[in-house]
């Protein structure tokens, strides 16, 4: 059991999702990002598959089979695809992915760069949050395919232009979000008082 060296890495992750989370404008999600990492669930396991240059979750899933560890995980943290993953409508297939809402794939985004960053330390770059994405690309066809677009223009974005100047875009974009939400949620409102002024 690797208790000290688990607490570090992940304390130290939730320290760079929360600086990022904060450049763009996510301050609650920045503050609350994977605290069901401290649950016993999730923490015991952690410490005991601990590797350091990778996710204990995927040591366990060797060790197991399956990973007791994310499967707690993905269920109470929605910046995961896999939170978002429902009966499809469609009939191309019985499982399929629902569109996030755009600040959980921020927050998606923000824990890949810190992910590479913990785990790669000193060898990040700017390209390695796309390279890691692609080598699981099969695996994130279940996304939305709205919310797979977005993720992956942020992530290529990162690559070929910079932290700063995607962060600043990332959050001008949440901005025209919310702007976009209130316009509709009064639209809906008006329409609504319209009806009943009508009956």
């Amino acid at each position: 059991m690797k208790v000290i060296e688990h607490l570090k890495t992940i304390t130290h992750h939730r320290h760079l999702v929360r600086q990022h989370c904060f450049q763009v404008g996510l301050y609650w999600q920045g503050l609350t990002h994977d605290l069901s990492k401290f649950s016993p669930t999730e923490f015991l396991v952690g410490a005991k598959y601990f590797q350091g240059d990778r996710s204990p979750n995927n040591a366990e899933r060797e060790a197991k089979g399956y990973s007791s560890s994310w499967l707690h995980h993905k269920g109470r943290n929605k910046h995961h695809f896999e939170y978002w993953i429902d009966y499809s409508r469609t009939q191309e297939r019985l499982l399929g992915g629902m569109k996030m809402p755009v600040r959980f794939v921020v927050e998606m985004f923000m824990d890949r760069i810190a992910a590479c960053k913990t785990y790669q330390k000193d060898e990040y770059t700017d390209g390695s949050p796309w390279e890691y994405h692609k080598k699981s690309r099969l695996v994130h066809e279940i996304m939305h395919e709205e919310s797979l677009r977005l993720l992956e223009h942020f992530l290529q974005m990162l690559g070929e232009c910079g932290e700063d100047a995607t962060f600043s875009y990332v959050k001008r974009f949440l901005k025209q979000e919310r702007k976009r939400a209130v316009r509709q949620f009064f639209g809906i409102c008006l329409r609504g008082g319209n009806r009943k002024s009508e009956s």
